[in-house]
């Protein structure tokens, strides 16, 4: 008999490089972008540490972004777009009536990290 073992190793990001970023002055706003953006499509927000947010990863398929991403544990967003919004709630809903949801990340390490870079922006 053949014994299969898989081995799990835990490996995470050692940086995240932001291309560009834009604060908006109110959650209202940053939902409002989210909806024009998806185009009707269903989309949402990250909610982590009194900061709501919004980020594009620049994608992997290019040598190089994936070379950066593997060899260096480097990520890199094109985008990402914040409001401060001290309590978490788990929907804004735009003026256009547009309900966007939002997720309570609180509990990933990476985006606790990045909702600190945020708030030192401000």
């Amino acid at each position: 008999m053949v014994e299969n073992r898989v081995s799990v190793s835990y490996e995470p990001f050692k940086e995240i490089v932001i291309m560009e970023r834009t604060c908006f002055s109110t959650p209202e706003k940053l939902a409002r972008f989210v909806s024009i953006i998806a185009g009707g499509k269903l989309a949402g927000l990250y909610w982590v540490d009194g900061m709501v947010f919004l980020y594009f990863p620049l994608l992997a398929s290019s040598q190089i972004v994936a070379k950066e991403l593997i060899e260096k544990g480097k990520l890199y967003w094109s985008f990402i777009g914040y409001s401060i919004m001290p309590k978490y709630a788990p929907t804004i809903e735009t003026k256009e009536k547009m309900i966007i949801p939002i997720v309570d990340m609180s509990s990933d390490q990476v985006l606790q990290t990045i909702a600190g870079w945020l708030k030192e922006q401000e």
